[in-house]
């Protein structure tokens, strides 16, 4: 059992850090961990943290987006780092306790997360259905190419890595640019 626990959670929460980490921008820097948090969940935070502000700086250069613009996409790019510090939260939380955890409590602890992820998600939309309505009409289509899902993935911007052209959805944590 312990196995088919493991084999369903661990893509689950992969794909949750996935697409909340996406989620920070340009404007305020994310707040440092407190100095009592052991070093490699610091540097994970962190290498977390710059990865979500790397998916802001992505998107703002994909969708070519303009001073007039500013206020919507400063609203989105920060509900993508406000988005990744509850999810990385809830996650060290969860780490924290796990190992004393009876499953019945594991199990709700993921259930938690879970919702923490659906929450961001709606929140995220919201802030981008703002961000679309003032995108001109490229704009909007550049989008529409990026948040397509052509490849089975839902809830983001397609992404590719290191030249690869086939697109593979993550919320707003990772993307890049849309199929030529």
């Amino acid at each position: 059992m312990r196995t088919s626990v493991r084999s369903v959670t661990l893509p689950a929460l992969i794909a949750f850090a996935l697409a909340t980490g996406p989620a920070l921008a340009q404007q305020n820097p994310p707040t440092p961990l407190p100095t009592s948090t052991p070093p490699a969940t610091r540097d994970h935070s962190q290498k977390h943290a710059d990865a979500v502000e790397r998916r802001i700086a992505d998107l703002h250069a994909q969708l070519k987006i303009t001073d007039q613009q500013s206020k919507q996409w400063d609203d989105f790019a920060q509900t993508m780092r406000d988005n990744a510090r509850k999810a990385d939260q809830a996650f060290r939380d969860r780490a924290q306790k796990l190992s004393t955890m009876k499953a019945p409590d594991a199990m709700k602890s993921y259930a938690d997360i879970t919702e923490t992820h659906a929450d961001n998600m709606k929140k995220l939309a919201s802030s981008f259905s703002d961000l679309y309505d003032v995108l001109s009409p490229e704009q909007k289509q550049i989008a529409d190419q990026m948040y397509r899902n052509p490849g089975g993935h839902t809830g983001g911007p397609a992404k590719t890595d290191k030249g690869r052209k086939g697109h593979a959805p993550a919320s707003a944590s990772s993307a890049s640019k849309p199929a030529d």
